[in-house]
C-alpha cells in the first residue's frame, strides 16, 4: 500500500508545486485532477491537459516525477457519464477518452469517473442505461491498458432531492457494476453516512478495490433526526447541504482509520490510499489547504507501512 493525495483540493497550482510539496511532506503518489477547467464545482481542477496532450507535455511530466520521487495511482475525472444532456453526455465522454489515452501515454493504471444517473429515472432505468453505453468506454479503457474505477460517492447534489446521483452508492450496486468490468475507488466516508459498516466492505469486495480514498466525515446524529438520511431541504442555493454531517481530513472525524487501514492490509489491498481533502475547516485558502494535507498525512503515515 503506499499513501498518495488527490490535487484537486489545490485547483491554483500548478502541478510541478502540488508534487513538489507532496514529496516533501512525505507523500508517495499523486491522484491527478484533469477535469478541462477549473470554472465548475468546487475541488474540480485540472493539473494535465489531457485534451491537448503531446509528447513535450508527456516528457514534462514524466521529469517532474522523476525529479520527486513520485508516481501517479491515477487520473481523475468525476463526472455524469448518464448525463440527461446528450450534448452534455458526449462531451463528457470525449473527455474521458482523452483521460485514459493520457493515461496510456503516461503509463498510469487507473482512470476514476462515476457511472453517475439521470435524476428522472429510476435506479433500474439507469443501470440499464449503463449497460447500454458504459461497455464501449470500458473495452476503449481496457484496450490501452487502463481499468476505469468508479467513487462509491453518492453525488447527492446531483439529485433535487439529495437522493443518490451516482448510482454506485452500496455493495449490491457495486457487485452490478463489477459485471460489467469497473473497478471500484473505495471511500469510506461515504458509507458511513448511509448507515454501511465500512469495515464490512473490504474484504469482499477487495479483488475490485483497487484504489482508495481517504476521506473522513463527522456525522451529528441529533441532526439527522430532524432531516433525515437525505439532509435538509433548506438547501439556500448550496445543492450539497446536508444539515448534518460534513467531510474532514483523515483524523479529524469517526472514520477509525487504525482499523480501516488494518483491514486492508489483511485482505491485501497493495493499491493506493489516497487523501481526498474536502474538509471545510481547513479549506479557503492554498496555506489551510496544505495543513489540512499535512494533518491527514500526520493520521495515516504512521499507519501504511512507507
Amino acid at each position: 500500500m503506499k499513501l498518495g493525495m488527490l490535487t484537486a483540493c489545490l485547483p491554483t497550482w500548478p502541478l510541478k508545486r502540488i508534487a513538489d510539496w507532496a514529496a516533501k511532506t512525505g507523500y508517495e503518489r499523486l491522484e491527478v485532477a484533469v477535469w478541462p477547467g477549473t470554472g465548475g464545482r468546487a475541488f474540480e481542477a485540472s493539473h494535465i491537459d489531457v485534451t491537448h496532450f503531446d509528447t513535450r507535455e508527456r516528457e514534462h511530466v514524466q521529469r517532474l516525477l522523476q525529479e520527486t520521487g513520485l508516481d501517479i495511482s491515477a487520473l481523475a475525472y468525476y463526472e455524469n457519464n448518464l448525463h440527461p444532456d446528450t450534448e452534455r453526455r458526449e462531451q463528457i465522454r470525449a473527455h474521458l477518452k482523452h483521460a485514459i489515452d493520457t493515461a496510456q501515454a503516461l503509463g498510469v493504471p487507473h482512470v476514476g469517473t462515476f457511472i453517475g444517473r439521470d435524476p428522472a429515472r429510476s435506479v433500474p432505468e439507469n443501470q440499464r442505461e449503463a449497460e447500454r453505453v458504459l461497455p464501449e468506454l470500458i473495452e476503449y479503457a481496457g484496450e490501452r491498458g487502463v481499468k476505469l474505477l468508479i467513487e462509491n460517492c453518492v453525488m447527492e447534489g446531483w439529485h433535487p432531492d439529495g437522493h443518490p446521483g451516482n448510482i454506485a452508492y452500496s455493495p449490491e450496486l457495486w457487485e452490478w457494476m463489477f459485471s460489467l468490468g469497473l473497478y471500484l475507488n473505495w471511500d469510506p466516508s461515504h458509507l458511513m453516512w448511509l448507515g454501511i459498516d465500512p469495515l464490512t466492505t473490504i474484504t469482499p469486495y477487495v479483488d475490485r478495490i483497487v484504489h482508495a480514498q481517504a476521506k473522513d466525515i463527522e456525522l451529528d446524529p441529533v441532526a439527522r433526526n430532524r432531516y433525515g438520511v437525505f439532509g435538509t431541504t433548506a438547501k439556500n442555493g448550496d445543492p450539497w447541504a446536508t444539515g448534518w454531517w460534513r467531510y474532514r481530513v483523515p483524523g479529524r472525524g469517526q472514520v477509525d482509520w487504525t482499523r480501516v487501514v488494518d483491514r486492508l492490509y489483511e485482505a491485501g489491498f497493495t493499491g493506493t490510499l489516497s487523501v481526498e481533502h474536502e474538509d471545510p475547516l481547513w479549506g479557503g485558502t492554498p496555506e489551510k489547504v496544505c495543513q489540512g494535507l499535512a494533518i491527514a498525512h500526520h493520521t495515516l503515515r504512521p499507519l501504511v507501512v512507507a
